[in-house]
């Protein structure tokens, strides 16, 4: 009975097939337009807001070099204080500070670049070969560090590899120069470089300001090669021959 009711059963079943029905119908009717209730979203959990990242900044090192600088009260003091700054880290590298060289208080104050090799290991500026051109470029207009020059740099710590100054680190550099210039108080001065020309007049290109005079820290100063220049390319000698002769008319007629 059973058997005959299985074979039925499957007989029923592939007579629907071939009739083309292809789903089961429910004993209950099922409406496909209706459309249910969107269900609830859960409640989302209150989340206290998140407090803004607490950001611990350092001192700023160009306003701690201004606040250093502006206490000097002479060459010495400034002297020290470059000496216990701490945030250029040109200093770590260095064997010595390189502060100034020359007269203090002479009519002319020589403004360089940075110290390289020779002026890292003796603590003075422009003591190698370029150094020794500019002895002899002073010596032509009858000036000398020994009597009538004062000498410094942007930088008085050496770069690592003689490479350029950078931005901050001239940035760092400046309220010490700038006090240095006023606490030397020449007549003139003479910006030697491009990173000079960066540092004192905000502006760069030698081959174009060279030669003309202008102001700078609140004194005349005249852009020139710096010696360094001059010994790779000695054709640009004929330039700074004929600024030294501006500067050397400049401390006559002035």
């Amino acid at each position: 009975m059973e058997s005959a009711e299985y074979y039925g059963t499957l007989a029923a079943l592939a007579w629907q097939i071939e009739l083309g029905v292809d789903e089961c119908i429910a004993d209950a009717p099922l409406d496909r337009y209706d459309v249910p209730a969107a269900a609830a979203k859960p409640a989302v959990p209150a989340v206290a807001p998140l407090s803004a990242p607490v950001v611990v900044e350092g001192p700023d090192p160009v306003a701690a070099a201004q606040a250093a600088a502006d206490a000097a009260q002479d060459l010495d003091g400034l002297r020290a204080a470059l000496a216990t700054y701490e945030h250029c880290e040109l200093k770590l590298g260095a064997r010595n500070l390189v502060f100034a060289d020359g007269t203090p208080g002479a009519r002319v104050m020589i403004v360089g670049e940075a110290p390289g090799r020779d002026e890292d290991r003796e603590g003075r500026p422009f003591v190698g070969r370029a150094g020794q051109l500019l002895d002899k470029m002073l010596a032509a207009i009858d000036l000398s560090r020994e009597s009538s020059v004062y000498i410094t740099n942007v930088l008085p710590w050496r770069p690592p590899q003689n490479r350029d100054p950078k931005p901050e680190e001239i940035a760092m550099m400046q309220p010490f120069l700038h006090r240095h210039i006023a606490l030397a108080n020449p007549d003139v001065l003479m910006i030697m470089g491009n990173h000079s020309c960066q540092a004192l007049l905000g502006k760069r290109g030698i081959t174009r300001l060279r030669g003309d005079w202008t102001q700078a820290a609140g004194k005349p100063a005249i852009p020139m090669f710096h010696p360094a220049y001059l010994l790779r390319n000695p054709a640009a000698k004929r330039d700074a021959w004929a600024d030294l002769l501006s500067l050397k008319a400049r401390l006559r007629d002035g």
